[in-house]
């Protein structure tokens, strides 16, 4: 008999007894789940864990609302705290914060006065802790650079950004982090660059609204306000360390092996020219300023720079430094000027901090012309985009010169490019010192006596494992040194010791 025939007569003898059909279990039909338990029976031990992480997960989510709740309110109400005590320092210093002649230490000690002043006066509670803090906050305010201060006087951070009032960046070891550091408004922001860019002598508004300068211990300023800046005010500093690296520090960090430092050195003293390629950020002037710490002492040096950041130790240095045209438009002193004046300057050495634009058909010239051993920086990818960069700008000059007389002008004139590059793992690295060797028909040729060891790998951490190491190739470059008195030995450029150390 068949399945659908047994259940017919069973579904007849239901009818017919008034009982309950009980269908029979379908083989090919999934297991029915159990009943939940009755209210009183235990439950089962997994959803009971559920439940409770969930339970914990929801507590603590509130908790952290809660607190952050709490911590505005707090921020806010010291905000606005801060906000009338500095106004009323204002009001009650006025002219003396912006007097040169008051003595900075008498200064200090005059807006704290006035400052324990108004505190007496607050009736809102303040803790020791809050109390430390709202001091140290208008301190900066009034005497320095606002929030960023401690940012700036702390020599793990070095760059400063501020993308806005409430979003505020630093780089610590080449990573981005950002701060719990904010401003008040865009107004107390507006104002913190104002005072810090006026103190360079510069001026930033509507009608100028973006400024670089350089702070009194070198560290580069770029600010930028509405209308060109969206969002709001917004700043960056880069800073440069107090005691200037040397090629020694940039060794040790593991930027550059010792061989190719020594190269570099040595290349330096032997009044070879060298330009440093790199993109934003990849410690270019950083590897400029060791790379000056090599010329002799007793050579006229002149540097010149968009904004004065190398730190030379010779005696015999003359600084030039660009100036930017005044309110009427008048009075701008440009990179190419000075480098045209530097020429009559009887220098021994031309340092220029960085060419972008016509200027480097004169230094070109310049290291044509008897001024051996000079060292600029250029923006580039790599050492070959370095040589088309040139290229391109010596034509914005404004000169009509054939393609190949400019190619020619830097094949004679620079022998050594040294590219580094800020790389994934925020390391700053030398990854290429290659050596122009002249032409080809119209191409410079170019060959890579150091070159990264990408192939090394990383480590567990994301750091790069490779270093600077040599090709085999020995530079022509080194018959120039030699002439100079100065020796290369061939285990510089020997690759055996690289591989061995594999």
């Amino acid at each position: 008999m068949s399945l659908q025939e047994r259940l017919a007569q069973a579904k007849n003898r239901a009818q017919n007894d008034g009982a309950p059909v009980e269908k029979p279990a379908d083989p090919t039909a999934p297991p029915t789940p159990p009943p939940p338990p009755p209210d009183g029976e235990p439950r089962d031990a997994e959803a009971e864990a559920e439940a409770a992480a969930e339970t914990e997960a929801e507590a603590q989510e509130q908790h952290l609302a809660e607190e952050a709740a709490h911590a505005r309110r707090e921020h806010d109400r010291l905000a606005q705290l801060r906000r009338r005590i500095h106004e009323g320092l204002v009001r009650a210093l006025g002219p003396q914060l912006y007097d040169e002649s008051v003595d900075e230490t008498e200064l200090e000690r005059r807006v704290r006065d006035e400052l324990r002043k108004a505190l007496e006066q607050e009736t809102t509670p303040l803790s020791a802790h809050d109390r430390k803090r709202l001091v140290s906050d208008t301190l900066d305010d009034i005497l320095y650079n606002g929030p960023i201060e401690p940012y700036l006087r702390d020599d793990t951070v070095t760059e400063v950004m501020v993308n806005g009032y409430d979003a505020v960046y630093v780089e610590r070891d080449g990573r981005l982090q950002r701060t719990p550091t904010t401003f008040l408004d865009d107004a107390h922001l507006r104002r913190t660059i104002e005072k810090i860019v006026g103190r360079v002598g510069r001026r930033i508004d509507e009608s100028q609204p973006y400024v670089d300068a350089r702070l009194p211990d070198g560290s580069r300023v770029n600010a930028i306000v509405p209308p060109v800046s969206v969002d709001g005010p917004s700043l960056t500093i880069r800073k440069f360390a107090r005691d200037p690296y040397t090629m020694s520090d940039l060794v040790e960090f593991g930027s550059v092996s010792k061989e190719a430092a020594t190269f570099l050195r040595k290349c330096v003293e032997g009044s070879v020219n060298v330009v440093v390629s790199g993109g934003t950020g990849a410690g270019k002037t950083t590897l400029l300023n060791a790379l000056s710490g090599f010329i002799p002492a007793g050579e006229r040096i002149v540097t010149i720079e968009d904004a004065a950041e190398l730190q030379l130790q010779q005696p015999h240095v003359l600084r030039l430094e660009y100036r930017p045209p005044n309110i009427e438009g008048r009075g701008e002193v440009t990179i190419r000027d000075l480098v045209r004046n530097a020429l009559r300057m009887r220098p021994d050495r031309i340092v220029v901090g960085e060419v972008r634009g016509g200027e480097t058909l004169d230094m070109l010239q310049a290291m044509n012309t008897g001024h051996d051993g000079s060292i600029t920086t250029a923006h580039a990818n790599s050492p070959r985009d370095s040589l088309s960069r040139l290229e391109t700008m010596v034509l914005m000059a404004g000169v009509d010169l054939p393609v190949r007389a400019i190619r020619e002008q830097i094949a004679a004139a620079v022998q050594v490019i040294a590219h580094v590059e800020r790389l994934r793992d925020g390391t700053r690295r030398i990854t290429k010192v290659s050596e122009l060797v002249g032409m080809e028909g119209d191409i410079i040729t170019l060959q890579d006596v150091y070159a990264f060891d990408y192939d090394a790998g990383m480590d567990e951490d994301g750091r790069f494992l490779g270093t600077l190491r040599p090709t085999g190739i020995r530079p022509s470059v080194s018959r120039r040194v030699k002439d100079q008195g100065i020796d290369l030995p061939a285990e510089l450029f020997d690759t055996a010791p690289a591989a061995a150390s594999r």
